[in-house]
């Protein structure tokens, strides 16, 4: 018995053609509102801003196409996308990068921030480790550095991380995995395990990272 199938009579239906969008521009994905970002510049930063501001503003302006300046009255640096900003990112990124330099780094270590998308900071303080007051702090923070920083260097150039010690705080950049493993050996001499003891869990931690 024959059963007429009438769906095999029609045509095939011809989808229509693919539409080609053009990626949107910064200015266009915010409907043209212009964004701000602003960061305040701490009292003993406001010198070595001044030395090295061209360093500063020449990436964020010509690479990152993000407008820049320093307001002098209300003591912070003022960011704000343009209309060839070729990312809305370009703008977070370029704050980040400011507010590392205001932590303590180097333009040079800081600028990585601008390149690489895996890189962070890491802030902590030493009394979220362990509450210390008076010579017990200072010997603690005398720990962390070493003689003539020796045990802040080893710690960086085996994590591939820059360590700013400020005080009784503690500021880390680099990528997520890195962080982890400096702010645990720097935890580690706070709570008062000696730098050799440190130094040998940290070659052993960094070897398996490696092999990741």
């Amino acid at each position: 018995m024959d059963i007429d199938n009438p769906r095999s009579e029609q045509p095939a239906a011809t989808l229509p053609a693919k539409p080609n969008f053009q990626p949107l521009k910064a200015h266009e994905i915010s409907d043209g509102h212009v964004q701000f970002r602003k960061v305040t510049v701490p009292q003993h930063r406001y010198t070595p801003l001044k030395k090295v501001w061209m360093e500063i503003y020449n990436p964020i302006y010509e690479q990152m196409k993000i407008d820049v300046r320093m307001n002098l009255k209300k003591r912070r640096v003022e960011l704000k996308t343009r209309t060839d900003t070729p990312d809305i990112s370009n703008l977070q990124k370029c704050a980040d990068f400011v507010h590392a330099f205001m932590l303590g780094f180097d333009v040079c270590d800081a600028v990585a921030l601008l390149r690489l998308d895996e890189l962070y900071v890491d802030s902590f303080e030493i009394k979220d480790v362990k509450t210390l007051r008076g010579e017990h702090l200072s010997r603690a923070i005398g720990r962390l550095s070493g003689k003539g920083g020796k045990t802040k260097f080893a710690i960086e150039n085996a994590t591939k991380t820059r360590i700013v010690i400020a005080d009784s705080k503690i500021h880390i950049l680099g990528s997520f995995l890195n962080i982890k493993i400096a702010r645990d050996s720097l935890c580690s001499l706070i709570l008062g395990s000696p730098a050799g003891k440190v130094y040998s869990k940290l070659r052993a931690v960094t070897a398996r990272a490696e092999m990741l």
